[in-house]
């Protein structure tokens, strides 16, 4: 499939929404955790059993964007977008049949591995036609699109909730929600395929500014920098600590407030999600349009350090004020989405526009390892404290201080971070086009 040419005069304003049909769609991922309870419940699984399809969708999405990136650069976008189509509605159809048969590992094999592979490709299919697009201003195209992945639980948890409500939550219920969910992103993801344009001739935008192109560094030299593994391990631990709450955030304020005078009812739970699901969505947008003023080293800062702070306040205070729980919880959330938007604008800052997409591709590994790690800690703790007789509060404890750690680590790492060396580079444009040609060849 070539990638389409968008014809002269076409309006750089109409890739952010085809961007966005797709990320909308995904980031329905964010909102799994409306599902933990019901398959809990009708399936008899534990925490750490009923995270499973989620963490490997993570997991998926890591591979297959590092694995995808290159051919996601050389097909162009409406080919990456049609494949996260494709995968993505049919993992949702193999899970319906799944629950309908209630056969778990089904579930774990079509919403976990062949959505998950939906999910990374769709993740990466706009980033480099964005900042092609943008040039001016990075951080804000991407968090555009990226914004969307944040904000599909805003729409996907209260639909999921009343679709649970509707059709009932016993593994019928969850089949027929499943199947809802595959038809209808299948139909709103083809918006994406049929709108999206690639720049002519890889010029910058028609109304945008021109930018110098500045040093260029190929997908496979990237990874041999100490910049690549330090933003790796940025990312990693940024979404790790932001994943952690993400993942189990309906029984985690259920937990919480259990033993006051004012428990969270399942309904509420569900709202929570989706307030997550907003501040997931503001900080890409927010966050990473600020990023472009004040340079992606200083963000991260914010997000790393102040997102450590937060998780000391829930620790030591949340059990006992619920607005100021709900509040830092939405601030992580919004550094959380803050990251994943603007670290590809941190990359364009330092290995160039030449092959950004493959290089995201490649560092979204961080996200799949963040995938095992965030509910891994959350879930496993958690059900170890409940074995041993705790509950509330007491049961995340441990988890938060693990997770204050990390992000330390994070900021640490970012500090490190320098210019790429100039041996790196891509010396000009016909040694560009060489690269290019013989990396096709091997391909």
């Amino acid at each position: 499939m070539s990638p389409p040419v968008a014809p002269p005069g076409w309006s750089r304003w109409l890739v952010p929404p085809a961007a966005l049909s797709v990320h909308l769609s995904i980031g329905q991922a964010y909102a799994w955790s409306v599902f933990k309870p019901p398959l809990e419940s009708a399936l008899g699984l534990s925490g750490t059993q009923s995270a499973l399809p989620f963490q490997l969708g993570i997991v998926m999405l890591g591979l297959s964007a590092a694995f995808g990136g290159t051919l996601v650069e050389r097909n162009g976008p409406r080919w990456a977008m049609t494949v996260a189509l494709v995968c993505f509605s049919c993992g949702f159809l193999l899970s319906a049949l799944g629950a309908s048969l209630e056969q778990y590992w089904l579930i774990v094999l079509g919403y976990g591995f062949v959505g998950g592979i939906g999910l990374g490709i769709g993740y990466i299919s706009p980033v480099s036609t964005l900042i092609k697009w943008f040039p001016d201003r990075p951080g804000m195209a991407t968090g555009i699109a990226i914004m969307g992945f944040g904000g599909g639980a805003l729409i996907a948890s209260p639909w999921s909730a009343q679709m649970l409500e509707s059709f009932g939550s016993d593994s019928s219920g969850i089949a027929l929600a499943f199947l809802v969910h595959g038809l209808s992103y299948a139909v709103f993801m083809l918006l994406g395929v049929l709108l999206v344009r690639v720049p002519r001739a890889e010029k910058p935008a028609q109304s945008g500014p021109s930018v110098p192109a500045g040093p260029q560094v190929c997908a496979n030299q990237a990874v041999r920098t100490p910049q690549f593994w330090l933003l790796w391990l940025v990312l990693c631990m940024n979404v790790t600590a932001g994943i952690g709450i993400l993942e189990k955030a309906a029984p985690m304020i259920t937990d919480f407030f259990a033993d006051t005078s004012t428990p969270v009812s399942v309904t509420a739970a569900a709202g929570f999600v989706a307030l997550l699901s907003a501040a997931n969505m503001a900080g890409r947008i927010g966050w990473s349009s600020t990023s472009d003023l004040i340079g992606r080293k200083n963000i991260y800062r914010v997000y790393l350090g102040a997102g450590a702070l937060m998780y000391a306040l829930i620790a030591l205070f949340g059990d006992s004020s619920k607005p100021l729980f709900i509040l830092c919880a939405l601030v992580i959330l919004s550094f959380y989405g803050g990251g994943f938007a603007t670290i590809p604008a941190y990359l364009k800052d330092l290995f160039g526009t030449y092959q950004v997409g493959a290089i995201h591709g490649r560092l979204l590994t961080a996200w799949s390892t963040a995938g095992v790690l965030g509910p891994l800690i959350v879930n496993w703790i958690a059900d170890r404290q409940e074995e041993a007789g705790r509950h509330g509060a007491s049961l995340y404890g441990l988890s938060f201080v693990i997770m204050i750690g990390l992000l330390v680590v994070g900021f640490v790492a970012n500090e490190l971070v320098r210019p790429v060396d100039a041996r790196h580079h891509v010396p000009d444009p016909q040694e560009a086009a060489h690269v290019r040609r013989e990396q096709s060849e091997s391909a």
